[in-house]
């Protein structure tokens, strides 16, 4: 591994010094807790149009009766329960509930087909798994309970039936609360280990950055298999004591009708882009509005700068993984740099790898323990002086703000010379009428990898786009071909699907004979 750099940013300027609170020796859902008690009668979740609602009282309530019956299915500190359930409140009392109970919580892609299901149910060895009635129970000698959309199935039927009252189970920091698998797009997935120091540390960092209060109030349209709905817009809401309004999932329309009742929001980019693309969304629409906060996927310049135009709020981009939680952060207070990810959070060190742009890598007590009976793996991805190699390629300015340029596995070798997809895309979303783009390599016979992108929007000619962007970028970073598509591939958390648009156009420049 080539010397790290050394701009390392743990306590950056625009934050503030003050040390981040240690509730190590404690469980996750001790430290909710105490957040639920002092809340409650307010108003905890609720619909948009406030016809349901959970106050913090019954909330713990609901929750203790969900921990009796984990306990009523044999479920025991350390324990995995995987769950594989469609977004519903009863999908947040279950997260709370295995996490009191002192067992790890193990959620899973609804999208996820029962073959790929069985993989991780074969790597976890879970105690108990919670699925949708519709989906397949038979699983060998693993219980198997069910939860639907609407809150309702056996395991709902028989938390009713339980006491409200529950002791919670004490864990130490470096126990287990979550295990979250990686999408496997280069691999087989790995389960990550998350523990509730690394879940309690980030959740206090995060609502102290980004001044999360009692008085704020959340629109939830993320979902909650992610790290991004479930650990840090929960997490951080709950912590507060803050309201959250409920959206089963992101609908433009309705996020936007229910704005003026929300003082926050976190999304992906593709919600901010979805709602930029209403034409009654304007200034009006957000004047309620205290903070939008981006993440899970690269926010393009273009779309920031867009964003603010037309709503006058500067969106709050920031950094992080399923193995690490948030890791930077632009400021609450100070300039939001459109494309960049801002600084490292309080506590938390981020370097660059060797020159730049360079493989991020970061330490800190937000950072996993470890992949899930893999410890060679495990090994192999933290550098010898413990900080964990991201594979996110970056580059640091002397303030230590930090902006990402692709992924290591990502960047294009054309004719020797590296090319960093995001430089181009951002050259390409930022000609008039382009909606997004993706930019790859596929095998090209004489440069080794040919650069070529794939946009959506727009009314160019392929020439006359290349032509424009031989004025903005060095001739060999130019896409050799761009194609035009109605809409790029994602996942269920905004990425777009590089690999699956390197399949659909790996032969462009080696046609089959």
């Amino acid at each position: 591994m080539a010397d790290a750099m050394s701009a390392i940013c743990s306590t950056p300027r625009p934050f503030s010094n003050r040390p981040v609170r240690s509730v190590k020796d404690e469980n996750l859902f001790t430290l909710l807790e105490r957040s639920f008690l002092a809340a409650g009668n307010r108003t905890a979740i609720r619909s948009p149009s406030g016809d349901s609602k959970l106050s913090y009282t019954g909330l713990q309530r609901r929750v203790c009766r969900y921990a009796n019956a984990l306990v009523e299915m044999g479920v025991q500190p350390g324990d995995r329960v995987t769950i594989q359930v469609e977004k519903s409140i009863a999908n947040v009392l279950l997260y709370l509930a295995v996490l009191k109970v002192g067992a790890i919580y193990q959620p899973l892609n609804p999208a996820y087909t029962d073959t790929e299901f069985a993989y991780f149910v074969g790597d976890a060895e879970p105690r108990l798994m919670v699925r949708d009635p519709t989906r397949g129970v038979d699983f060998g000698d693993v219980k198997v309970v069910t939860l639907d959309c609407k809150g309702e199935g056996s395991l709902a039927s028989l938390a009713e039936r339980m006491a409200d009252h529950h002791e919670t189970v004490p864990r130490v920091g470096g126990d287990l609360a979550g295990l979250l698998y990686t999408s496997g797009t280069t691999g087989r997935s790995k389960g990550a280990m998350i523990t509730h120091d690394n879940l309690s540390s980030n959740a206090q960092t995060l609502a102290e950055l980004w001044g999360i209060r009692a008085s704020d109030v959340l629109l939830h349209a993320l979902p909650l298999f992610h790290v991004h709905g479930l650990f840090v817009a929960l997490n951080t809401a709950f912590l507060a004591g803050s309201e959250i309004v409920w959206l089963e999932k992101f609908d433009a329309d309705a996020a936007a009708a229910a704005l003026p009742q929300a003082t926050l929001m976190m999304g992906v980019p593709t919600f901010y882009t979805r709602l930029l693309a209403m034409r009654n969304f304007e200034r009006a629409s957000c004047a309620n509005m205290r903070l939008f906060i981006s993440g899970s996927a690269p926010l393009s310049a273009e779309a920031h700068r867009h964003f603010e135009m037309r709503t006058g709020h500067a969106i709050l981009e920031r950094y992080g993984m399923t193995e690490t939680g948030m890791i930077t952060s632009n400021p609450l207070a100070g300039s939001r740099v459109a494309g960049t990810v801002g600084f490292a959070l309080p506590g938390v060190a981020v370097r660059i790898a060797g020159t730049q742009p360079g493989v991020i890598e970061v330490k800190g007590p937000n950072v996993f323990k470890g992949y899930w009976r893999m410890p060679e793996k495990t090994q192999e991805d933290f550098s010898g002086d413990g900080y964990f190699i991201t594979g996110d390629m970056g580059t640091m300015d002397e303030e230590g703000r930090l902006t990402i340029v692709g992924r290591d596995k990502d960047v294009v070798i054309s004719g020797g010379l590296n090319v960093y997809p995001k430089e181009v895309e951002d050259a390409i979303d930022a000609l008039p009428g382009i909606v997004e783009s993706a930019v790859f390599g596929v095998p090209h016979p004489d440069l080794g990898e040919g650069v070529i992108a794939v946009t959506a929007g727009g009314a160019y000619a392929e020439a006359e786009m290349i032509a424009s962007l031989t004025t903005r970028l060095a001739r060999f970073k130019v896409p050799k071909r761009i194609f035009f598509i109605d809409q790029l591939p994602r996942n269920a958390m905004g990425k777009i699907q590089k690999a699956e648009l390197r399949k659909r156009f790996e032969g462009i420049f080696n046609p089959p004979r």
